[in-house]
């Protein structure tokens, strides 16, 4: 246990090394001053606490609608949120959907002594992983009912490795673990754990949500037209290097390209090399006119997910660096996804490529020959459409069997 100490003082340390030079450094810090002092004057010592703990924004999403169902259907409990990182955290940090939200401290045992002190949980969920011995050994000792939602287990993790002792020590804090998979349940079952539930993944639920509330917005509405709309979401460079020649070759398809990040180059690439031209979301007004205009390049947040609604085809960026982004967002609506290489990690990315529903793609031939029959062949498009559709229906269903589990 002091090497898994001794770690996280050294990572604390090099993130105060990185600081001056790093934003999301500076803000990881910056969040965390003074957080006990904060948490003691925010949080009510009476009040009835469900924590609720993610890493960043995309396992927020995932955590959400246990949340919002706790919120509606249990309102005698209030909703503390955590989170690890600024990405995550700066974006929700005014969610209206919990009461309290803060920065997790770093995991040491006198912070996981003075963080649950002050948060006093009934309840604590974490979200997908993030395993921290401290914490988990404190709510252990304290008796808090403790759960892990949507979690996904694979054969080369720590907790299955001869020197795993202490993470598999962790998960007997947990209640019940709820796992999206059979073979989780197979893995934790081999190291002896029989309190587990195959519950799906929470996204399921979060994006059928997001599809039945999407918003209509006028400027996306005028921008389409009459035509038919593509929209690649959370692109970096690779993905851009494809997408460039693909808006070239069907100047008949209006494209809409969300990048991850704002990067000033890549977007001023983009609206160079658009043949079609382009034009940037946040300089548009009411009276914008968009003929003679291909691109629209989103570069905002908060937008993505209701302008898939709009679209026939979707691409998902980030297949070519640590991993893909979010496909269920793109697949809830119907939409055929085409993505990078590197998506081996993600279930549902699998699932859609067995179902041919999603193609993955390393090349703009191999995009291009994706492409063609979908958008040449309304038949192929709508049946692929339908297989989408239907599995992200086919797997809704986790946050009903936590809440079920949890509350009776």
């Amino acid at each position: 246990m002091w090497l898994y100490n001794l770690g996280l003082i050294l990572y604390v340390g090099i993130i105060r090394l990185v600081a001056p030079r790093h934003r999301k450094a500076r803000l990881w810090l910056e969040g965390r001053k003074e957080l006990f002092r904060r948490m003691r004057e925010t949080i009510d010592p009476q009040a009835r606490i469900v924590w609720v703990h993610v890493a960043s924004l995309g396992e927020f999403e995932q955590g959400r609608p246990i949340i919002e169902r706790i919120r509606r259907d249990y309102p005698e409990y209030k909703i503390l949120l955590t989170f690890f990182s600024p990405s995550g955290y700066e974006i929700r940090k005014n969610y209206a959907g919990a009461d309290y939200i803060f920065y997790l401290p770093i995991d040491t045992p006198g912070n996981a002594r003075r963080f649950l002190d002050a948060a006093h949980p009934e309840i604590a969920v974490f979200v997908k992983y993030e395993y921290w011995l401290n914490l988990l050994r404190e709510l252990r000792r304290r008796s808090v009912r403790t759960f892990v939602v949507s979690a996904i287990f694979r054969p080369g993790s720590i907790f299955f490795r001869p020197y795993g002792g202490l993470w598999r020590q962790a998960l007997e804090s947990f209640e019940v673990l709820f796992v999206q998979n059979e073979e989780s349940k197979k893995l934790l079952g081999e190291i002896g754990f029989d309190n587990v539930l195959v519950a799906g993944d929470t996204r399921f639920d979060r994006v059928a949500e997001i599809a039945r509330n999407a918003r209509r917005i006028e400027l996306i509405d005028r921008f389409r037209g009459n035509d038919r709309l593509f929209v690649a979401g959370s692109t970096w460079g690779p993905d851009e290097e494809l997408l460039i020649p693909l808006m070239n070759d069907n100047p008949d398809v209006k494209f809409i390209v969300a990048p991850h990040e704002m990067d000033e180059g890549r977007i001023a690439r983009l609206m160079k090399e658009t043949r079609g031209g382009a034009v940037r979301y946040t300089q548009c007004t009411d009276t914008t006119s968009f003929e003679g205009t291909q691109l629209l390049i989103l570069d905002t947040v908060g937008l993505l997910a209701s302008v898939y609604g709009y679209a026939s085809w979707s691409y998902i960026g980030g297949g070519f660096g640590v991993g893909i982004h979010n496909t269920l967002e793109a697949a809830t609506f119907g939409l055929p996804v085409a993505f990078g290489p590197k998506y081996e990690k993600f279930k549902e990315a699998r699932d859609l490529v067995t179902l041919g529903a999603a193609r993955s793609v390393t090349s703009y031939e191999e995009l291009g020959a994706w492409f063609a029959p979908l958008h040449d062949d309304e038949t192929v498009l709508r049946d692929t459409s339908r297989i989408a559709k239907d599995y992200t229906t086919r797997h809704q269903g986790a946050t009903d069997i936590f809440i079920r589990s949890l509350f009776h």
